[in-house]
């Protein structure tokens, strides 16, 4: 049902214990401690500095931004991406989803829009030839929002299907917090329930699609009318 063009980025494995262990924690908080007070991106040197940690060691752990602001990610978001659901209801499954995850993207925003920010920068610096590093790709949404509409399935068209699964991932992540707050200026609490709505039209637009009857059209077959045929529909 899902393919996407590109492997995702995965998160450097952390040591289990011992000194390891703790440098790795240590630059790991220092990194996302920098993007929530700043903003910006810390490169692994700023990173390794402020921890005072040398650059060899935490080029060890974190051998580019990529990787340093792939940990970041799913040390914010790792609940999320476990989350699952037996509830029989697609759109029950879905609401659950927002609910429980969109809580989550506003305690880790500032960490979210540093990694959109990165994916942004790069996908410029790639199309130019001057990336040097492994591009960080993101896409985790996509699994979660197949298991949440997987009970929707029976009922839409494989075409529908897909669309929405393609919609919806739009609407689920941190781009409505960067729309909805930025330029329209809304609370967080406003921005889960504007995305909410959109999740619900869509559902609401998948399932009336996949309900229509196929139109019906005439063919003309050497100027006589043929028998109608069902037009395809998307």
């Amino acid at each position: 049902m899902a393919r996407l063009k590109h492997k995702l980025s995965e998160p450097p494995v952390p040591p289990e214990r011992g000194v390891r262990a703790a440098t790795f924690r240590l630059l790991l908080d220092t990194a996302m401690d920098i993007i929530r007070q700043s903003g910006h991106i810390p490169s692994v040197a700023e990173a390794a500095a402020r921890s005072k940690v040398s650059r060899a060691t935490a080029y060890r752990y974190f051998p580019s931004r990529s990787a340093l602001i792939t940990a970041v990610i799913d040390s914010s978001l790792g609940p999320v991406r476990k989350l699952a659901s037996d509830n029989p209801s697609g759109r029950e499954r879905v609401h659950e989803l927002f609910v429980q995850t969109f809580p989550r993207f506003k305690e880790f925003e500032a960490q979210l829009r540093a990694a959109a920010q990165l994916s942004l920068e790069q996908w410029g610096l790639e199309r130019a030839g001057l990336l040097e590093e492994e591009p960080y790709r993101r896409g985790h949404r996509v699994r979660i929002l197949q298991h949440a509409i997987e009970p929707l399935a029976p009922q839409l068209r494989p075409k529908v299907r897909d669309r929405l699964h393609h919609a919806l991932s739009v609407v689920y992540g941190i781009e409505p917090y960067v729309i909805l707050k930025d330029i329209w200026g809304l609370r967080d609490r406003e921005v889960e329930r504007t995305a909410l709505w959109m999740a619900d039209a869509l559902i609401d637009a998948a399932l009336r699609e996949s309900s229509e009857k196929p139109v019906r059209r005439t063919v003309r077959v050497n100027g006589a009318k043929a028998a109608p045929v069902a037009a395809k529909r998307r």
